[in-house]
């Protein structure tokens, strides 16, 4: 069907300009835009092109992410059978890249023990599992979350594991499972990291209020080391989703770890969000950086996005960058709304895959986030303006450049201390998405309350978000990823990230900056149509 209509647009696109060179009073750009959009349906024009969605069914968290054999996994929350949460599976697909995935067959289905949330999967290089004699590759090895309702509210969640012999296509499930029961009802979302320092296997679990930390030698057999609460970070919402990884420092010689935690509501501009914490891990304690913890209980700065929709992200196992970085991917949507949104044949998409640094500056610690390098690989159409005179409402590109549906934008403007601005991508409809840096707040925003459809929940344009600029540099750089239903914005190399979503009821067709007072010089934007099709 797809592929049938692109060849209708580009025969559309051939009649016109047969008419338009035989009358001359037709403006060709702005029909082919009338033509784009009567020819959208409501499936191609808010399902993304290069961020992960399911061909059908409901998703929600990454799971189970690992690199093995020039392939990054990922699994994910699944319901098959609607597209509103329920049951849930193991979903799965592949990529050589991060960019472009392919959906393969369900990897780990209900049973007996319950559904199956949340987790994470290994790649056992030295067999510590012993699960490995079938074949001469490594076994992966999954561990996640049994989740059994046994009636008049009463839950119980348990910790189970999986191995595979097929390089994660298929799973058979441990004959003692579960591995783990606390007999408890919050009790879930194992994140399995190899602690090279120590030789062993270490698990984070959350259990309502707290992460708990595990160790083990063969990941069958697990020993509780110790919590970290939640007196010392976020108060609201049920803790989820944890992470722990080690990273260097950059520029130094220093290494440091990072604890991850998601919250189902309490986040920075309301609802879902993902927090986190710097520290040091003897092994057994996770203990929270003294200036960290101070500039955090001080500033309350340190979430992983300040968007609304960056929910439940994890790192990949077994993928190594040369510079030490993690590869991070998250949940692009948000629980106030996530079964609300516009879609019906699937709901939710996942975030570009990023890279994780860690820095140290005046500020103290802090993390950095960036798009995967390999985004660059599908740069295609390229459109660069220098020195552009800002007054009053400055259009930078429309639709008869360079279709914004896909594309990564990066501008820098010097001197901004006394600067602010707004972007605002339009359509004919009069749907207007606005972001940008208000000078007087120090802060970023991004602003969807007209942004297209909003009315399908209460909370999903109330007001707008924002995030305190924490970098102290005199200039500002920033990185924009558009995907028809979804930006992405990457400030002070990645300082500030906000992740939001949007309806809008056409395609954006234009791109515009405002001044927020007196005029000011955009030193360069560069932007790069992405083709991913």
């Amino acid at each position: 069907m797809k592929t049938i209509k692109k060849a209708n647009l580009v025969l559309m696109f051939l009649v016109l300009t047969f008419v338009v060179a035989c009358k001359g009073k037709v403006d060709a750009n702005q029909n082919v835009e009338e033509l784009i959009d009567e020819n959208y349906s409501e499936e191609d024009l808010y399902r993304p092109n290069f961020h992960f969605t399911p061909k059908k069914a409901w998703m929600n968290d990454p799971n189970g992410m690992f690199y093995y054999n020039g392939y990054y996994h990922l699994y994910f929350q699944y319901h098959p059978d609607s597209n509103v949460w329920g049951p849930m599976h193991w979903g799965h697909a592949i990529s050589t890249d991060m960019i472009s995935w392919t959906e393969q067959p369900i990897a780990i289905y209900p049973d007996e023990l319950g559904t199956i949330f949340s987790g994470s999967a290994v790649v056992d290089i030295g067999n510590t599992s012993g699960f490995g004699k079938v074949s001469n590759a490594a076994p992966i090895v999954a561990m996640y979350t049994n989740h059994l309702d046994k009636g008049e509210g009463s839950v119980n969640q348990t910790q189970s594991i999986a191995y595979s012999h097929d390089e994660g296509k298929t799973f058979t499930k441990y004959e003692n499972n579960p591995v783990i029961d606390a007999n408890l009802k919050d009790f879930r979302d194992p994140k399995v990291t190899w602690d090279a320092d120590r030789n062993k296997w270490v698990m984070v679990l959350a259990a309502d209020d707290k992460i708990m930390f595990y160790d083990s030698k063969d990941l069958k057999e697990w020993k509780l080391l110790s919590d970290f609460k939640r007196e010392e970070g976020s108060k609201d919402g049920v803790w989820e989703c944890p992470d722990l990884f080690k990273l260097p420092v950059l520029g130094t010689g220093e290494s440091k770890w990072v604890l991850i935690v998601s919250i189902g509501k309490g986040g920075p501009n309301g609802g879902s969000a993902t927090q986190y914490f710097i520290g040091d891990f003897d092994g057994t304690s996770f203990v929270m950086d003294k200036d960290f913890e101070t500039a955090r209980n001080k500033e309350n700065n340190f979430w992983v996005d300040f968007g609304r929709d960056n929910y439940a992200g994890v790192t990949w196992s077994n993928a190594k960058r040369k510079d030490g970085s993690k590869l991070m991917l998250g949940w692009m949507s948000n629980w106030d709304y996530a079964i609300k949104v516009p879609t019906e044949t699937w709901r939710s998409a996942m975030t570009i895959a990023r890279e994780v640094n860690l820095q140290k500056d005046e500020n103290g610690y802090k993390l950095l986030f960036q798009p995967v390098k390999e985004l660059n690989n599908y740069r295609s159409i390229k459109y660069k303006k220098e020195n552009i005179s800002i007054r009053g409402d400055t259009k930078i590109i429309d639709a008869s450049t360079m279709d914004l549906a896909s594309a990564e934008i990066q501008f820098n403007i010097s001197d901004v201390i006394d600067k602010g601005f707004t972007f605002n991508l339009t359509n004919k409809q009069g749907d207007t998405l606005a972001f940008g840096y208000n000078k007087a707040d120090k802060n970023f925003f991004v602003d969807r309350t007209k942004s297209g459809k909003t009315g399908f929940s209460e909370n999903f344009a109330k007001g707008v978000s924002v995030a305190k600029r924490t970098s102290l540099s005199p200039d500002m750089s920033g990185t924009i990823i558009l995907d028809k239903t979804s930006i992405e914005l990457f400030f002070d190399n990645g300082e500030t990230v906000m992740t939001e979503i949007f309806f809008p009821n056409k395609p954006y067709t234009k791109l515009s900056i405002i001044p927020e007072a007196q005029e000011f010089i955009l030193g360069s934007i560069e932007m790069n149509k992405l083709n991913i099709n």
